[in-house]
């Protein structure tokens, strides 16, 4: 395989742009993915492919290879569950009806808590949008932005951790499917479908073997293992049921721009595990360098 591969290594799989909450456009993500030394990185906003063309016509000019994928929003119960999806079909009805039906809610949740923060603080719906580009799914990390503009909180992170903490009173969810419905919609797009981050509790607070059991029957690939924020116990006990299960592991940056201190790069995924993505997945292909 590696006689015939088409892309370059360093890979991260998890970034962010604009057209979520990242702090660069597509295009200044992936010149700072090769100014940062990586071959290939996948551009994974949430709940939108608004950013694949901007990404692959600079990946093309930058000599980087773009892997489209997306961030999809799942959730068990209150707690939020992220799903990463890659070379999935971005035409197929049923994956963007859940997306649109995603950032739908989360425009509405966003609406929500601002009505809500504003009785208390200097801060107003227009603040928050003026934080967003065009096109962008709005957010809580709009929120933050807007927050630390008004000099209501110094960065984003301590935003999240004051006003936008979820016991401030102020916390709304907002709609968002089932994990088992994620990796189904994807897989139905023809596309691959990965935990991320799917360690941050600790060993005690991984998903149970018998969930993830369910999520690899109906499909999952793999699990974003190489990640700042997992727990070396919790990716103990995952590396164990991954290796049970036959799933892939992953490693990524989770990458924000200035939105977080995450830095491109940081952590990869093994070449190997990217060949076997591209040659398992039908819904789209990367878009290779030249």
């Amino acid at each position: 395989m590696a006689d015939a591969r088409r892309f370059r290594g360093p890979v991260d799989l998890h970034t962010h742009s604009s057209v979520s909450d990242g702090t660069e456009t597509p295009a200044e993500l992936v010149r700072s993915a090769a100014a940062a030394g990586l071959g290939t990185v996948a551009l994974t906003d949430h709940d939108s492919t608004t950013g694949w063309a901007d990404a692959a016509a600079e990946g093309a000019r930058s000599g980087i290879t773009v892997i489209p994928g997306m961030e999809l929003s799942t959730r068990i119960e209150f707690a939020s569950v992220h799903m990463l999806g890659y070379l999935f079909d971005p035409a197929n009805e049923a994956l963007m009806a859940e997306t649109k039906r995603i950032r739908d809610g989360r425009m509405r949740r966003a609406e929500d808590m601002v009505r809500r923060i504003s009785a208390d603080y200097d801060i107003t719906w227009d603040d928050v949008l003026a934080q967003a580009t065009e096109g962008a799914t709005v957010g809580r990390p709009h929120i933050a932005d807007a927050l630390v503009a008004r000099g209501l909180a110094s960065d984003r992170s301590a935003a999240f951790a004051g006003i936008l903490h979820w016991r401030s009173g102020y916390f709304q969810p907002h709609y968002a499917p089932e994990p088992l419905t994620g990796v189904r919609l994807i897989r139905g797009a023809g596309g691959l479908p990965v935990l991320a981050h799917p360690a941050t509790g600790g060993r005690s607070r991984v998903i149970p073997e018998d969930r993830l059991r369910r999520l690899v029957d109906a499909g999952l690939f793999g699990l974003e293992l190489d990640h700042r924020e997992n727990t070396p116990d919790g990716v103990a006990r995952l590396r164990e049921l991954a290796a049970r299960y036959g799933l892939r592991i992953t490693g990524s940056s989770d990458y924000h721009g200035a939105g977080k201190p995450n830095r491109l790069g940081e952590n990869t995924t093994d070449p190997a595990v990217v060949d076997a993505m591209i040659e398992e997945a039908t819904g789209a292909a990367p878009f290779y360098a030249p």
